[in-house]
């Protein structure tokens, strides 16, 4: 039975929409329910017409930990393929401008995730990376494209081949996010930026959107063709499953 609280829904008088990620147990971690919980959400706030700004926000500490070990297990055993995770295209075809509040850590996935968004604030404190090849397997959820629009391409090149973990400092004054901000300021400077955005007429401000989000669009359909045929091989490479057994062992030693 699917979990009911690992997403939050709230919306004020203003248009401001809130929507939480809040699984703080499995770190916002992406598996199954999960992805249909926050899908649904994106889903119920496309079609509500009072809302004007979406802020997605994680816990305190984490605000994505990317796909859990049983999706990127399924994904090595062909059970799922790299195009049923839409996560990306949920978020683009929200008709109004989508704010990812960052303060946490985030992850692979979870990092694509808040980049897909039209404004995008981090954590200095707090750790940002890509975790793909570190299990074997090429990044998804349009990171190959997504990062390099973000963070430029020679970092972004870094972060993806290396697979190691930054800081949100690090990005501070090289990237194109827009701001990088002590992690209990993210939040707040989010909610001043979408109260700003909700004082403007909802139907312009979909105009906009519709105008704005075209290049992520075509961006985002192109590049899950690529990254899912990459999937393909790298996920069938014998070491893959190993090397995501073996990190997710290290995980949970951790904790």
């Amino acid at each position: 039975m699917s979990n009911p609280d690992l997403i939050s829904l709230e919306r004020d008088d203003d248009g401001i929409a809130v929507l939480r990620m809040q699984d703080e147990k499995r770190r916002n971690a992406l598996g199954a329910d999960f992805v249909e919980q926050l899908t649904d959400k994106l889903e119920e706030l496309s079609a509500d017409r009072t809302a004007k700004v979406v802020v997605l926000c994680g816990t305190a500490e984490q605000f994505c930990a990317g796909g859990d070990k049983k999706m990127l297990l399924d994904l090595a055993n062909g059970q799922v393929t790299a195009t049923d995770i839409m996560l990306p295209r949920a978020i683009i075809e929200v008709p109004i401008s989508t704010i990812a509040a960052m303060a946490g850590h985030a992850v692979g996935g979870g990092l694509a995730l808040g980049l897909w968004c039209d404004v995008v604030l981090m954590g200095r404190e707090s750790s940002y990376g890509c975790s793909f090849m570190n299990m074997g397997f090429t990044p998804g959820m349009g990171t190959t494209q997504v990062l390099q629009l973000a963070m430029g391409e020679y970092i972004a090149a870094e972060m993806m081949y290396g697979g190691q973990f930054f800081r949100g400092a690090h990005f501070e004054g090289r990237t194109l996010v827009n701001y990088v901000l002590p992690r209990d300021k993210v939040e707040p400077k989010a909610m001043k930026i979408a109260a700003r955005f909700a004082e403007k007429p909802r139907a312009s401000l979909e105009l906009l959107k519709r105008n704005l989000s075209l290049g992520k669009r075509r961006l985002f359909e192109q590049v899950r063709t690529d990254e899912s045929y990459m999937h393909e091989l790298s996920f069938s490479f014998e070491e893959t499953k190993a090397l995501i057994e073996a990190h997710y062992h290290r995980a949970e030693d951790e904790d």
